[in-house]
């Protein structure tokens, strides 16, 4: 890792630049979009640090080992032309609105056309004693993560205040070389703000798994050490001994250089829908911003912000209505999914309703929060399916009917057939990047116009580049052809679906055996449906066969049924639905009958026909690309659907032969 010591120089031009105050991943953004829509519009990029713009919300990771400098700076790549200047590791310490100029730290005048101010915010350090002595860190820029790397080597027990995604991450990355790490978190539960206290409770349990000690519904009130933190007093009166203290306690916007310019500000730069300040050639975005009356303080918003901002500054019409709060991420290798209204249980709301989901194992929790039907809210911890589209349909408010809560109160999603995993078949509007809010769709057009990897999917329309945890995605959607080995048992299944189909269009169309002409025959075929024992012999092994063939939803449905190979259950399930539609052509003779009977046939030629059909597209979704998760889902509920009347006129039809 090094830093930058270059600056790029802009050209003269007869047009002042837009100059862009903070390098984050919000003004790198902003300076990405402006050059994409106006490659000759000159940008100036002020960055306080003195490192090349890298991607903060992945500081943990690195902090932890686990990501190198060029991932941190992956997909950050300011603009490598002419019109764009970067002046990294020099400040802007003034505005002066009237001349539309800035004074940075290098002493330079640098005039602009508009001005963005994207200079997020630094870490709230509260106001204890002892809190400004040695040992004290807190853990917001490289140079942090930097301090915090020399200084895990030799701590032996580090205490971080803060129970928040930052606290938990800062208390990962210090137990790397088993250093003892106490959380201390002043609520009553992890993650506050994102989790209700049934989830809360299962991040802790899993937090405290890893070998981090919790302390909730405690603060500290004071750090103990001379000249060195030698430990830390609770409010309870409890102390602790330990010889680092991590602050991760919040953030403030850094609003310093509009107050000092004059522009309105509250708890943060105050903008109205395009992101303009109070002066309108004066815009802001990201941390900083403070959007009808919200201060966000998260990476998507930011960006979102960002894209308004170009738009407008470059005269498009854009306007920012605000952001569902969304979180998705890994908390200590745990996923964690929080949106809109899912942990307001405290309030007195009684119009908004919330449902459950809780796996058997214990592992993984979830709750939807309904109002007058509609989705508000949704909350996840563990492996949970479908959160994408949760995501997309608590900020969209879209409905939820009983049946599908009670789908999700069973598997974790109100949605049948969950597959998380093909994202090339996710409806084009749900996000698949949530930091960035990149839709399926808009990255289904990339692939199309030849986006063919993660990287140049990135590059294009900027998912991946703040956390990183959609590559995988991504990845899958860069080779959306479809699978690229068939299904298992793929000829099989073909084979038993044409055969299904042929007979049950053969059997609709009453093409029956016909009868023996002659007793002279050595043996009298047609007794097999004109018999009554054999009949009671055939009609039993359908029975039978549909039985064991019902067994296959056992295996899919019930999370606890596990055994096998599902492939192979697949297969026996196509072999058992050909061996039904043989026997119950011996059963019948193939004649329909009528009344009754027929209502019967029909009901069983309908589930053969349509399971063939659902078969049929299994074994040939290689060659179907990405149709092939819509067909499937299509023709396999059509085959489940037209089975429910089976039983009961099966049952009807056994009662009308024996009764009388």
């Amino acid at each position: 890792m090094a830093a930058v010591l270059k600056e790029r120089a802009i050209p003269a031009a007869a047009e002042q630049p837009v100059v862009i105050v903070g390098a984050g991943p919000v003004g790198v953004r902003l300076a990405q979009a402006l050059h994409r829509r106006d490659p000759v519009q000159p940008l100036v990029l002020y960055g306080a640090e003195r490192w090349a713009p890298y991607n903060r919300v992945r500081l943990s990771s690195f902090l932890a080992g686990e990501l190198g400098w060029d991932a941190l700076t992956r997909d950050l790549a300011v603009p490598d032309a002419p019109p764009v200047a970067t002046r990294f590791g020099c400040a802007v310490v003034a505005i002066d609105r009237e001349a539309q100029t800035i004074f940075d730290a290098a002493g330079r005048v640098q005039p602009y056309s508009k001005l963005v101010l994207a200079t997020g915010s630094t870490p709230h350090v509260p106001d204890i004693a002892g809190i400004r002595t040695a040992g004290v860190y807190t853990f917001r820029d490289v140079d942090d993560a930097q301090r915090l790397v020399a200084r895990r080597v030799r701590s032996r027990c580090t205490v971080v205040l803060g129970g928040g995604l930052l606290g938990l991450e800062a208390a990962r990355a210090m137990r790397r070389f088993h250093t003892e790490v106490i959380v201390v978190e002043q609520a009553d539960r992890l993650m506050s703000l994102q989790l209700d206290a049934e989830s809360a409770q299962r991040l802790r349990g899993h937090v405290e798994a890893l070998g981090v000690r919790v302390i909730l519904g405690d603060g500290v009130r004071g750090v103990a050490g001379e000249t060195r933190v030698a430990g830390v007093r609770l409010r309870s009166g409890a102390e602790i001994a330990c010889d680092t203290v991590i602050v991760a306690t919040g953030i403030r916007p850094n609003v310093d250089l509009a107050r000092r310019a004059g522009l309105a500000v509250g708890r943060g730069i105050q903008v109205d829908d395009r992101l303009r300040t109070s002066d309108p050639d004066v815009y802001a975005a990201g941390e900083c911003a403070e959007h009808r009356g919200v201060v966000y303080g998260l990476a998507a918003p930011g960006l979102e912000q960002a894209s308004v901002a170009a738009a407008d500054i470059a005269g498009d019409a854009a306007r920012y209505l605000g952001s569902t709060l969304a979180t998705r991420l890994k908390v200590l290798d745990l996923p964690v999914f929080s949106i809109g209204r899912s942990r307001d249980e405290d309030r007195p709301d009684l119009a908004v309703r919330r449902w459950h989901f809780r796996a058997r194992d214990g592992g993984a929790y979830a709750r939807l929060a309904t109002e007058r039907g509609r989705l508000v809210g949704a909350i996840a911890v563990g492996a949970v399916p479908d959160v994408g589209r949760l995501q997309e349909a608590v900020a969209r408010g879209r409905r939820v009917w009983p049946w599908q809560l009670w789908r999700f109160a069973r598997t974790g999603s109100p949605w049948p057939e969950a597959t998380p995993g093909d994202v090339g078949a996710w409806p084009a509007n749900v996000a698949v990047c949530n930091c960035t809010g990149v839709t399926r769709g808009e990255l289904g057009r990339a692939v199309a116009e030849g986006c063919a990897t993660v990287a140049a999917l990135a590059a294009r329309t900027g998912a991946s580049t703040v956390c990183g945890s959609c590559r995988p995605l991504l990845a899958a959607l860069a080779g959306a052809g479809g699978p690229a080995e068939p299904a298992r048992g793929w000829r099989t299944l073909a084979g038993a679906g044409v055969v299904a189909l042929a007979a049950a269009l053969a059997l609709g169309l009453a093409v029956a055996i016909p009868y023996a002409a002659t007793v002279q025959v050595p043996w009298q075929w047609d007794v097999v449906w004109r018999d009554g024992f054999w009949k009671q012999v055939s009609g039993f092994t359908v029975l039978a066969l549909s039985v064991l063939a019902l067994v296959l939803s056992l295996r899919k449905r019930i999370r606890r049924f596990r055994a096998g190979d599902f492939p192979l259950w697949r297969i026996a399930h196509a072999l058992l639905g050909v061996a039904t539609v043989a026997v119950l052509l011996v059963h019948t003779g193939g004649r329909l009958g009528a009344n009754l009977n027929l209502a019967l046939m029909l009901a069983f030629l309908g589930v053969l026909a349509l399971g063939g059909a659902a078969g049929g597209v299994v074994a040939l979704e290689h060659r179907l690309g990405a149709r092939a998760a819509r067909l499937r889902r299509t023709w396999t509920w059509a085959h489940l659907a037209v089975f429910w009347p089976v039983p009961v006129l099966l049952g009807m039809h056994v009662l009308k032969t024996y009764y009388f």
